[in-house]
């Protein structure tokens, strides 16, 4: 797996560093598991405003109001 430096300000890493933990994981994948989801909420928010745009019918297109309900498949 290529690695990448990112560098946080002390706040940030504190911060981090409190909550990973709480959720029973190491500090880099706390940061993976963070960066994958936001790519997930991008490309979801993107999918429902396509379909807003361009619903298969009319009766379906609020279908997508509750994507933060979705889980991502592995």
């Amino acid at each position: 797996m290529p690695q990448v430096l990112i560098q946080f300000d002390e706040a940030t890493l504190k911060a981090i560093d409190r909550i990973a933990p709480a959720a029973k994981r190491k500090r880099a994948d706390f940061i993976r598991r963070a960066v994958k989801d936001a790519i997930f909420r991008q490309k979801t928010d993107r999918m429902r405003e396509a379909y807003r745009l361009q619903p298969d019918s009319v009766e379906g297109s609020d279908v997508w109001e509750l994507p933060e309900e979705w889980k991502e498949t592995k």
